[in-house]
C-alpha cells in the first residue's frame, strides 16, 4: 500500500481486557482488515495497539475494538495520531 494513502492511529482498550484474549483476537482482526502494525498488553491493564492502513479498516479496527472478543468488556478506547509501523506483518508485542 503506498504511504501516502495509508493512516496509522495508536489505540488505547481499556477495560477487562487482558487475559481474554484480546491480543490475539486484535491480531486476527488486524490480519483479516490488511493491516500493519502491532498490539500488547501494558502494565496498567490497558491493551496498546498500533494499527496502519487505509482508512476504511483502520475505522473498522477501531470499530472492532470497541467490542474486542466475547470474553473481553471494554470500558472506553482512545484513538490519536500514530507513526507508520516499520514492520510489514500485524504483531503482537510482550508487555510495556
Amino acid at each position: 500500500m503506498p504511504e501516502a494513502t495509508a493512516v496509522a492511529r495508536l489505540v488505547m482498550i481499556h477495560g477487562l481486557v487482558q487475559g481474554v484474549g484480546y491480543r490475539a483476537s486484535a491480531q486476527a482482526e488486524g490480519v483479516r482488515l490488511g493491516l500493519r502494525g502491532w498490539v500488547r498488553n501494558r502494565r496498567s491493564g490497558a491493551v496498546e495497539a498500533l494499527v496502519a492502513g487505509p482508512a476504511s479498516s483502520v475505522d473498522a479496527f477501531i470499530a472492532w475494538a470497541h467490542r474486542g472478543p466475547s470474553m473481553a468488556c471494554v470500558e472506553r478506547v482512545e484513538v490519536s495520531a500514530g507513526e507508520m509501523p516499520k514492520n510489514g506483518d500485524f504483531d503482537v508485542f510482550p508487555t510495556l
